[in-house]
């Protein structure tokens, strides 16, 4: 019953983040996108007035006129909208979900002994600071003074990439990859919290005082926003990447991130220069090219490398192996999980069943892929299956996976 209610805790949480999500990003692309394409106001009683710029849209049937004022309105709006809570339920709902999957279960997701051996408090402490120390070692960055914005970018590139590095040395790799994109995604909602609307508030307050407002706040602000539409497609990738063994299941899986975050800043600022009328198609196209590369560097390898007479002992000994060899160790080491009745978890994970001869063989690819190519099944080797055992599961398949 625990297990159940978790998995349906999963589902609401995960679904609600999602939701969430979406708003903040389609809130905030729409924003950088508008800030990309404004235009000096043909009106020169608009110019007058403050306005810096605006943007015609059609869109739904009716047209729409954006306007930006260099610093602020001449007067206060009594309506105005701040874009926030979008950001605050993303953040939330990730951390809930987070706690649950991941903190509520240490031992199985965040260790991996051949990584770094930790107790589970030690990896719930860490993982925690982590994300802590992500935002302000961030922060720090963007405060130091006299930084320009390309510097700044540039020290904010190597800093994230250092992070990954060090992600993957602490942590078992999938874990590694959620608490990567969960850090960027607490800088940017960080950014928001601290930075962005505090900033706006001052604004708005000097204004009802009758103050003119500072246009540092403005300025600060658009940096820490433009800071956040490029982490925007790492953290989907980074939360997305769970699905993907063959990511984080790789020896030198913190390069692997690396390049996959940096193909997706890449095609977020063909985006954003498109907005400023520039199409700069060389930008996905690196992005796309940074992605073939992780692609043929994640490409499997032989299991073990033997020299040719090996190989021929090896095949010839993969001929007598049968399912009712392997099948001791599947219900030793998988069924603990895969099974119609699991119970370390509440339900088989993607529905894979390993109970009968019939159901083995019908996973037998993905058996032999996930628990010998990528090593990666059990997870974080809770069942503590050997090297021996995989080994045969390796001769079954390969001889046939014979009944």
């Amino acid at each position: 019953m625990a297990g159940f209610i978790t998995d349906w805790l999963n589902l609401v949480l995960r679904w609600f983040h999602v939701v969430a999500a979406i708003a903040w990003i389609g809130e905030s692309f729409y924003f950088v996108a508008l800030d990309n394409s404004l235009k000096p106001p043909a009106d020169p009683n608009q110019r007058m007035r403050g306005v810096f710029g605006e943007l015609w849209h059609v869109h739904g049937g009716g047209f729409y006129n954006m306007q930006k004022y260099t610093v602020a309105p001449p007067e206060m709006p009594e309506d105005l909208h701040w874009s926030k809570w979008p950001a605050y339920t993303t953040w939330l709902s990730g951390a809930a979900l987070f706690t649950v999957l991941y903190l509520f279960a240490p031992s199985t997701y965040l260790i991996d002994k051949n990584v770094l051996d930790m107790g589970p408090a030690v990896a719930i402490f860490s993982a925690l600071g982590f994300l802590a120390a992500g935002w302000i070692v961030y922060d720090a960055l963007c405060r130091l003074p006299g930084t320009k914005d390309t510097l700044l970018g540039a020290c904010v590139g190597v800093y994230v990439l250092l992070a990954a590095w060090l992600v993957c040395h602490i942590f078992a790799g999938r874990a590694a990859y959620l608490i990567m994109g969960a850090m960027l995604a607490t800088i940017m909602s960080a950014n928001v919290f601290f930075v962005i609307i505090p900033g706006q508030r001052k604004m708005v307050d000097a204004m009802l005082k009758g103050e003119a407002p500072n246009p540092v706040y403005g300025k600060r602000g658009k940096q820490r926003s433009l800071h956040n539409t490029y982490f925007t497609l790492p953290v989907v990738f980074a939360m997305l990447s769970n699905h993907y063994a063959i990511t984080y299941s790789h020896p030198h899986n913190w390069a692997v991130l690396a390049l996959i975050m940096l193909a997706g800043a890449l095609i977020r600022q063909f985006f954003v220069m498109r907005h400023r009328g520039q199409v700069l198609w060389y930008l996905p196209l690196g992005g796309i090219a940074l992605m073939f590369v992780a692609l043929f560097w994640t490409l499997p390898h032989p299991v073990v490398p033997q020299a040719e007479a090996a190989k021929a002992d090896k095949a010839a000994d993969s001929q007598k192996l049968k399912l009712a060899d392997i099948q001791p160790i599947l219900q030793a080491r998988c069924v603990a999980c895969h099974s119609a009745h699991p119970t370390l978890i509440g339900a088989a994970p993607a529905g894979v069943m390993l109970d009968t001869p019939d159901e083995i063989s019908r996973n037998a690819q993905r058996l032999y892929r996930q628990a010998v190519q990528l090593k990666v099944m059990p997870l974080a080797n809770i069942t503590h299956m050997t090297d021996d055992e995989r080994q045969k599961i390796a001769a079954w398949f390969e001889g046939g996976a014979a009944r």
